[in-house]
């Protein structure tokens, strides 16, 4: 058993030489990508190989594209010109494999562990999301999506938020997160502070007041955050309680019974582009 790097990253992998052979080429299949190569890179559809290695992957032109041009670290990329449509489909986590791929590197601070921390990315003003626990990776996607589109300077996540490396999640982006700083910390010590700093935690409840009906601040002179509840149970007691203002997003026409509630990513953008609006 020998040790040979596959290209070039400080991961390295054993590959069994054949008798009689001595270099690592026989591991190579005939398109140019190897066996190890194709097995690493599957390997990456589970969360445990990418928090070992940490990289997540990144399929799709323009994704491609938008690791290339962001500060992230790109370890490579695959095109299907370069290793075949087959290695393609044996490497893609897509439905219908798209043209290229990439392995990037996870940035180094996105998990939070104190209020100094957290204080530090809310800065004195600024208008942030912060998600209670959501859970699908479709909703984490859009969600920092929509941050993205309204240029909101921040998301923080409680710790059993859905992974933000997830490939569902990653793809759902449409390359928001490498625009959308996201970082993962206790919302109760993103309550401290804000508190400390002045500023007013929002959150969306059935018992709340309509949004449109009620002053709202627009993270201009201190740091607002919107908290957005948990697909099936909302924002939490607990981090509810801690909440400065509690709105509705109403239905229409009132009085009349619609659907008991929205979906988070739905919630998210109607509450986001109203507090944008109010800077108008």
């Amino acid at each position: 058993m020998r040790i040979y790097p596959l290209f070039d990253t400080n991961i390295f992998y054993l590959c069994r030489v054949m008798p009689g052979h001595d270099d690592p080429c026989q591991c190579k299949n005939m398109n140019g990508i190897s066996n190890n190569e194709i097995k690493y890179l599957r390997s990456l559809s589970q969360k445990k190989f990418r928090d070992e290695y940490g990289v997540f992957v990144v399929e799709g032109e323009k994704m491609v594209a938008e690791a290339l041009k962001s500060g992230f670290e790109v370890e490579k990329v695959w095109s299907e010109s370069e290793i075949g449509s087959d290695a393609m489909a044996r490497i893609s986590s897509l439905a219908s494999p798209s043209p290229v791929l990439a392995v990037v590197k996870k940035p180094g601070n996105v998990r939070l562990e104190d209020e100094n921390g957290v204080a530090g990315v809310l800065g004195p003003h600024g208008l942030f999301l912060a998600l209670d626990t959501i859970r699908d990776p479709g909703n984490l996607g859009t969600i920092i999506r929509i941050a993205d589109w309204f240029g909101l300077d921040g998301i923080f996540a409680a710790p059993d938020t859905v992974e933000l490396f997830n490939p569902k999640v990653v793809q759902a982006t449409m390359g928001a997160i490498f625009r959308v700083r996201f970082h993962y910390c206790d919302l109760h010590l993103l309550a401290d502070a804000v508190g400390s700093a002045g500023g007013k935690l929002f959150g969306t409840f059935l018992d709340g007041q309509n949004i449109y009906e009620r002053p709202l601040s627009t993270g201009m002179e201190s740091p607002t955050v919107i908290v957005i509840g948990n697909e099936s149970n909302g924002i939490s007691p607990q981090l509810g309680a801690r909440i400065t203002e509690r709105l509705f997003i109403p239905s229409y026409p009132a009085g009349v019974t619609t659907s008991e509630s929205l979906n988070a990513a739905v919630a998210t953008a109607i509450t986001v582009a109203e507090f944008r609006r109010r800077m108008l």
